[in-house]
């Protein structure tokens, strides 16, 4: 075998995976090829790896937001307080251009008896691409296309979770289209099933962030998961989507209300804490739902 120090060298460039040593201090000792050029690409153009100390720039990455840092941080010095075993990780490392996914894995090693911890990176973004592609379908409703009563629950205890870790507040609005069943007695259940839908499509056409979803809760009920909104500011998105539904013109002509289609709905806000719980915000939106109905339905009742 040959056995040279260039040839390893040559051979550990070669790798497609980024690779970078660490010390126990988490120092950065040494890095390949395909890790500095992924960092020239990645707006470290000019970036020196000398003296550089990665859980300090996990740590920095965390500081901002990114919570996915924290974990590998958090991984890698229970690693090294171990000193033996390998810690895996699956994180996104999105570019403005597209979504990537790489696999980190650590293992350590001993060299002049010191112990070192060899980090790769692995890009796994095909296979994280087509598993996300399977699980999105996992999550949607089969009628109307938009999200699922079970990524519903899944998504609002995340979303309970980060608005409690930001002090922030969440609010949530159930959904009900106003007599429903006579539209569906009088037309047929393709005209039921054909309102669920452009309803869905009104819901889902609303403008978004990342802590907002809409998904379709059952029967003819809806739901809107606000993150980090409070009363007013949901408010302000409902009033255009009760609108919105109306300009629709969809015929319900047994109504009580209007001819046409209108909704009702319940909103509620809470700022997640030790004193409530989520089954409370979902009772309480469920509660002023009752409380649009009795009052005469097309409205919102909020208080």
């Amino acid at each position: 075998m040959i056995n040279s120090y260039a040839f390893l060298l040559t051979t550990i460039n070669s790798l497609s995976e980024h690779i970078v040593v660490i010390d126990r201090t988490g120092l950065i000792r040494f890095v390949n090829r395909a890790w500095t050029e992924f960092g020239q690409e990645n707006l470290c153009p000019t970036m020196d790896w000398t003296d550089v100390n990665y859980l300090a720039v996990c740590d920095s990455s965390a500081d901002y937001g990114e919570e996915f840092s924290s974990a590998a941080a958090k991984g890698i010095r229970n690693l090294i307080a171990a000193g033996q075993g390998v810690f895996n990780f699956e994180y996104p490392c999105n570019s403005p251009d597209e979504i990537r996914w790489f696999m980190m894995t650590v293992k350590p090693f001993d060299y002049l008896l010191e112990t070192y911890f060899l980090i790769s990176h692995q890009n796994i973004t095909k296979r994280k691409v087509a598993e996300e592609a399977v699980m999105a379908l996992s999550r949607l409703d089969g009628l109307t296309g938009i999200f699922n009563r079970r990524w519903f629950d899944e998504f609002l205890a995340a979303e309970w979770n980060r608005c409690a870790r930001l002090q922030a507040p969440i609010s949530l609005a159930m959904i009900d289209i106003d007599f429903f069943k006579l539209l569906n007695d009088h037309y047929g259940h393709q005209a039921g099933d054909d309102c669920l839908i452009r309803i869905a499509e009104t819901l889902s056409n609303q403008g978004k962030r990342p802590g907002d979803i809409c998904a379709r809760y059952g029967g003819e009920e809806f739901v809107y998961v606000f993150g980090n909104t409070n009363i007013e500011q949901a408010m302000v998105v409902l009033d255009r989507l009760m609108a919105e539904i109306r300009q629709l013109q969809i015929p319900n002509e047994k109504s009580t209300v209007l001819p046409t289609v209108t909704v009702s709905i319940g909103l509620a806000m809470m700022c997640p804490q030790e004193t409530n719980t989520l089954k409370e915000l979902i009772n309480l939106a469920d509660k002023r739902l009752f409380a649009a109905k009795l009052k005469g339905r097309n409205q919102i009742v909020s208080t």
